[in-house]
């Protein structure tokens, strides 16, 4: 909280800015793995239609999926909490970027504690739970809603839900499939056997 939430934001900037300058050096340098990778090939072939992600660094796009729901914003932009604008979010601005515009310390477009998710990506995410015929979770606990609750809106609208996961998830009872494994592994067999 001291670091991830709006009121430490707005509290103290440059605290929270050295905390995240740190993390987007990281993953601005990280790069896709197996998962990533695979996912991004079974939308290439017509299999998966979106992947929706709660992460914020960006590598199922570098990976090259096309249609990625980042319900929790991501790294790439900034916003200024004064004049409104939007600017991506360059590393060489880093450890306190500042809008042109107005001289403001932007706030980081990822969601904080104590912010509520992007409507427009929620709406999407729900919006494609309730059409999946097979929702597949990856590599989630399942336990921080609202997205805990996507796999029960596609048994809602009469789809299924398989698990892939290393450990149990709180939906375990209720997936057609539950593989326990890592997702690399596991989607890279799947790619393998289609």
């Amino acid at each position: 909280m001291d670091y991830a939430s709006l009121r430490a934001f707005r509290a103290e900037p440059e605290k929270v800015w050295s905390f995240y300058a740190l993390r987007i050096e990281m993953l601005t340098g990280a790069e896709p793995n197996d998962a990533h990778r695979a996912l991004a090939e079974l939308e290439r072939r017509g299999l998966v239609e979106a992947v929706v992600t709660q992460n914020i660094d960006l590598l199922h796009e570098r990976a090259g999926s096309r249609d990625v729901v980042e319900v929790h914003g991501s790294i790439r932009t900034a916003s200024c909490p004064r004049c409104g604008a939007v600017h991506e979010l360059d590393p060489s601005l880093l450890p306190l970027p500042r809008c042109p515009e107005c001289d403001s310390i932007l706030k980081p477009d990822v969601v904080f504690f104590g912010e509520l998710l992007p409507e427009a990506a929620i709406d999407r995410a729900y919006e494609l739970a309730r059409a999946a015929s097979l929702m597949i979770v990856i590599g989630s606990t399942l336990e921080v809603y609202p997205v805990a609750d996507l796999p029960a809106e596609t048994l809602r609208a009469g789809g299924s839900v398989a698990i892939v996961n290393r450990g149990p998830t709180a939906f375990d009872d209720r997936a057609e499939l539950r593989i326990e494994g890592s997702a690399g592994e596991v989607l890279g067999q799947v790619l393998k056997y289609l």
